[in-house]
């Protein structure tokens, strides 16, 4: 089976590649063909979209004020959780990361994964 798909290397090519996979979709009866063509020329829109807009993870502070913001919380309301009214001004900061008492504490009582909160791995340093 042959089929043409779109290579994608710029943001037009993209357009393009994604007007045929909604035409592709609209299909009401597709055959065997139409659907391999439909699953190859997905698979291309999203590794184009990986390398063009890389995921990024979210940084502890700014997973607190979202969870704040969700459950209708002020800085003040940390306070139990993360000590003191400094300690949480300097964590929504990014001046003082999580320790591992705090990251307990916020799991516990927004039930949310402990690997959240935890500072992104950085990679080890090569000795030259």
């Amino acid at each position: 089976m042959k089929a043409t798909l779109i290579v994608i290397e710029n943001d037009a090519d993209l357009a393009e590649a994604q007007a045929m996979v909604a035409a592709l979709m609209q299909q009401t009866n597709p055959d065997a063909a139409a659907l391999a063509r439909l699953r190859a020329q997905a698979e291309l829109i999203a590794a184009y979209e990986r390398r063009r807009w890389p995921p990024r993870s979210a940084r502890p502070a700014d997973i607190l004020r979202y969870l704040m913001d969700q459950h209708g919380l002020e800085r003040a309301d940390l306070v139990p959780l993360l000590g003191t009214p400094s300690r949480v001004s300097e964590v929504l900061n990014g001046k003082k990361q999580l320790s591992m008492a705090m990251i307990q504490r916020l799991r516990a009582r927004f039930g949310i994964p402990a690997d959240l909160l935890l500072p992104p791995a950085t990679e080890p340093s090569q000795a030259a």
